[in-house]
């Protein structure tokens, strides 16, 4: 397959930044992890959405009765960052910086 003219457009700004980026710097132009890529940052994308509305509304609201309840979006959110997580993990991305060495990072404290 030929590695696709650009990011998918569904994407948002953010998200085709991120594709351009990933995609050029690991050099993933395979059909399989271009789809593993986009589905990602399709979750990116409905992470950062829930984030926004959770900012508008709050964390929490009272239902009917006057008890607090969490903002049902806070779910879609944290699956949301799973899912791109777990994507990433599937394309083999370094998340985190690798050490040189063993023990504790430097500056860390006990």
């Amino acid at each position: 397959m030929k590695k696709p003219e650009g990011p998918p457009k569904q994407l948002t700004t953010e998200a085709k930044r991120w594709w351009l980026q990933l995609s050029s710097e690991y050099q993933i132009d395979d059909e399989a992890g271009l789809l593993v890529l986009q589905t990602s940052l399709e979750a990116f994308d409905r992470m950062r959405d829930a984030q926004k509305q959770i900012k508008k509304d709050g964390m929490t609201s009272k239902d009917r009765f006057g008890q607090t309840k969490s903002h049902p979006l806070l779910a879609v959110e944290r699956d949301a960052r799973a899912q791109l997580l777990a994507g990433l993990k599937a394309l083999n991305l370094d998340i985190e910086p690798l050490n040189d060495r063993p023990g504790r990072p430097p500056g860390s404290k006990m």
